[in-house]
C-alpha cells in the first residue's frame, strides 16, 4: 500500500482529545483530493455536559450494543461540542493550510437523513423495557448538495446530528454515517483515525496491533467482544460489505496521521 490517493478519499476522525488535528489539516492539503471528513467529538461532548450539569446515560441494548440516551438535553449539547467548537476548529485548522473546507451537518441542507429509532430494548431491573430517545440511523444522503461542493473543489466537514423523518434533529453513530457516505459516494479510500496504533487484539495493549483484518475476523471478533468495540466491529463490517475499497484503521495521534494511515501504517481491512 503506498500513499499515493486515487479517487475519493473518505476520512473519520476520532472524538477523542489527543486527536492530532493539526497534523491531519497539513496532510490533507497536501493531496490532490476530493475528500469528505466526518468527524466525533465524544470528548468535548462529555466535557461540556459536565460543565453544564447535563447527565450522559449510557444504554446496553440486550443484544449488547452501547449508546448513548440521546434526550433533547443531549442534543444541545451536540450541537454545541459537534457542530460547533469541533466542526469550526477543523475547518479553521484546514482553511489555515489551504483547503477550501464548508462544515455541514446532517440537518443542513438536509444533507443526511435518518430514521428515528423504534426503541432500544434493555434490560433493567430483571425487566426488559424499550427506551426511546433522539436517535436513530442515517438512511439518506443529499448527493446533489455533496456533489455541489465536491465539483466545485470545496471540502465537506461532516458530523451529526442528522435530521429523521420529522425534520426532527436525532444523535447518530458516526461510524453508521461513515459507512452510508461511503456506499453513496463510492468512496476509494476509508481512513479512520483513532487514539490507538489500529485496532487492537488487546485493548489493554498498544503493542497488539492487528496488521490484517479480513471480513471473517471481523464477524468472528464481533461476536467475541460486547459494548462499544462489539458496535465499532459491527459497523468495519458493514462498511466492507458497502464496498469500500480500501479501508485503514490508524493511529490519528502521530504527526503525521494520513500520511501514515495511507503508507498502511495501521490496520488493513477487508
Amino acid at each position: 500500500m503506498s500513499n499515493d490517493v486515487d479517487g475519493l478519499l473518505l476520512v473519520k476522525i476520532g472524538g477523542g482529545e489527543s486527536i492530532n488535528l493539526e497534523g491531519i489539516a497539513r496532510d490533507l492539503a497536501e493531496l490532490p483530493g476530493p475528500f469528505v471528513i466526518v468527524h466525533g467529538a465524544n470528548a468535548l461532548r462529555d466535557a461540556l455536559a459536565r460543565r453544564l450539569g447535563v447527565e450522559k446515560r449510557v444504554l446496553t441494548s440486550v443484544s449488547g450494543h452501547e449508546s448513548v440516551y440521546s434526550d433533547r438535553e443531549l442534543i444541545d449539547v451536540m450541537l454545541m461540542a459537534y457542530a460547533g467548537l469541533r466542526n469550526k476548529r477543523i475547518v479553521e485548522l484546514l482553511q489555515r493550510h489551504g483547503v477550501n473546507a464548508v462544515g455541514l451537518t446532517g440537518l443542513d441542507g438536509a444533507l443526511v437523513r435518518g430514521r428515528r429509532n423504534r426503541g432500544i430494548r434493555v434490560r433493567e431491573g430483571g425487566k426488559t423495557l424499550i427506551k426511546r430517545d433522539l436517535s436513530g440511523k442515517p438512511v439518506a444522503v443529499n448527493r446533489r448538495l455533496l456533489g455541489l461542493l465536491l465539483d466545485a473543489s470545496f471540502t465537506p466537514v461532516v458530523t451529526v446530528p442528522l435530521i429523521d423523518e420529522r425534520n426532527v434533529a436525532i444523535n447518530s453513530e458516526n461510524d453508521d454515517l461513515v459507512t452510508l457516505l461511503s456506499g453513496e459516494l463510492g468512496a476509494d479510500w476509508v481512513i479512520q483515525l483513532i487514539e490507538a496504533p489500529g485496532f487492537l487484539a488487546d485493548a489493554e495493549d498498544p503493542e497488539s496491533v492487528v496488521a490484517r483484518l479480513s471480513p471473517a475476523e471481523l464477524a468472528q471478533r464481533e461476536g467475541e467482544v460486547r459494548g462499544r468495540m462489539r458496535r465499532k466491529l459491527l459497523a468495519l463490517r458493514r462498511l466492507v460489505e458497502s464496498g469500500a475499497a480500501r479501508v485503514v484503521i490508524a493511529d490519528g495521534r502521530v504527526e503525521r496521521p494520513v500520511s501514515d494511515a495511507l503508507a498502511g501504517r495501521g490496520t488493513i481491512v477487508g
